[in-house]
């Protein structure tokens, strides 16, 4: 972990299809944010993993990769995985799915913001105060036996949910903290919402059972529960009701991509998955190999993690610099966006990879002029 000098090892993986081509431009944004602080710097270290890794070697997630980003302060993993590469059992690569089981990172934080520029599909005017946080469990759930389900006499499949106590705990008091540090940077009160099927489900009776016991250590919190169905429904018709949403790990892989959508584009949609020691940061796309190499793909979602990144790490070690830049980048990305010259294909422009990235860097706050794109 970081040292008294507050160096940070952060390491990378570039990924697959895209994931280089957007991984580049985010590491010079981020040498260039924190540049313009004192207190700390960054040391990034380059390690082989993904499906383009085991087509090669044999090996998605090598053990020095594994380890070697156990012992990092933070890991910046860029898209990953390829279609046409798959183990043997028919399942894609995904070696971010082994990281979360390896570092036990229990919740998977997953921002749904409206940006000025993007391409939210709600007309409603309240879309625009839409910015709330859904909180993924990442360890159980559907994906606990994941390698484990069974086909039967070609007759039957099964697969098995798990929940247990302890996670659930470190995942409910991780989503009320951050409720309550967002509640304190936006003056108002926090809520937590429990997002799960009590009523059919044993399991997610437990579920809301021990929401409902860890509830009660947050009485400055709000907090309430919803039936999964019917939060997809709100997510649509009232998104901006919402603050922080915590639910279990396949209901939350579908919701996340639901918020993706209301946020106008998986290009804008930035992710996390943190535990009590560790986290990862990566962009919630995946890495389009069929735009790969062609300059075009969208590089913010990847520049949003890192700036989530920063602020996880500042207040993981108590370093407020990190916490400023890592929100300079969102106010960076935010600024950019406001601008239609700043938008890249999927979001309805003509921007590249290279340009939508030097955009942002001439953003960033005293990089420039004023931070103004327009300035340049």
């Amino acid at each position: 972990m970081g040292t008294l000098s507050n160096s940070f090892k952060i390491a990378v993986f570039e990924g697959d299809g895209i994931g280089p081509e957007i991984t580049k431009p985010t590491l010079e944004i981020l040498k260039s944010a924190s540049s313009n602080y004192e207190g700390f710097s960054l040391d990034f270290e380059f390690l082989p993993a993904g499906a383009g890794h085991y087509r090669d070697t044999g090996s998605a997630l090598p053990k020095e990769s594994m380890d070697r980003a156990r012992a990092a302060d933070a890991i910046l993993l860029s898209a990953i995985g390829l279609p046409d590469v798959r183990y043997k059992d028919g399942t894609e690569i995904r070696p971010q799915v082994d990281l979360r089981f390896n570092l036990d990172l229990y919740a998977g934080v997953r921002p749904v913001k409206i940006y000025p520029g993007a391409k939210c599909p709600l007309s409603d005017p309240r879309a625009k105060d839409i910015d709330f946080v859904l909180v993924r469990e990442s360890t159980e759930g559907l994906f606990a036996h994941m390698h484990d389900g069974k086909v039967v006499d070609d007759q039957y499949a099964t697969e098995t949910l798990k929940i247990t106590r302890s996670t659930s705990e470190k995942l409910f008091d991780f989503s009320f903290s951050l409720a309550r540090q967002r509640a304190a940077e936006k003056g108002r009160p926090g809520k937590v919402t429990c997002v799960d099927k009590a009523n059919i489900f044993r399991s997610f009776w437990f579920f809301r059972s021990i929401f409902e016991e860890r509830a009660k250590s947050f009485p400055d919190v709000i907090s309430d529960a919803a039936y999964v169905d019917a939060m997809a429904m709100w997510m649509v018709q009232k998104p901006w009701d919402f603050d922080i949403l915590v639910t279990e790990n396949m209901f939350g892989d579908i919701l996340s991509d639901l918020g993706a959508g209301i946020m106008g584009s998986l290009g804008i949609a930035p992710s996390a998955d943190i535990g009590d020691d560790h986290a990862v940061f990566q962009p919630c796309h995946g890495s389009a190999p069929d735009i790969a190499g062609q300059g075009v793909a969208n590089p913010l979602a990847m520049i949003l993690s890192a700036g989530m990144m920063m602020t996880w790490l500042g207040h993981q070690h108590g370093v407020p610099q990190l916490i400023e830049c890592g929100q300079g980048i969102d106010d960076a990305v935010t600024r950019v966006l406001a601008n239609e010259r700043g938008l890249t294909r999927d979001l309805g422009g003509q921007l590249g990879t290279e340009e939508c990235a030097l955009a942002v860097l001439e953003a960033l706050p005293s990089n420039g002029s004023d931070g103004n794109p327009e300035a340049s």
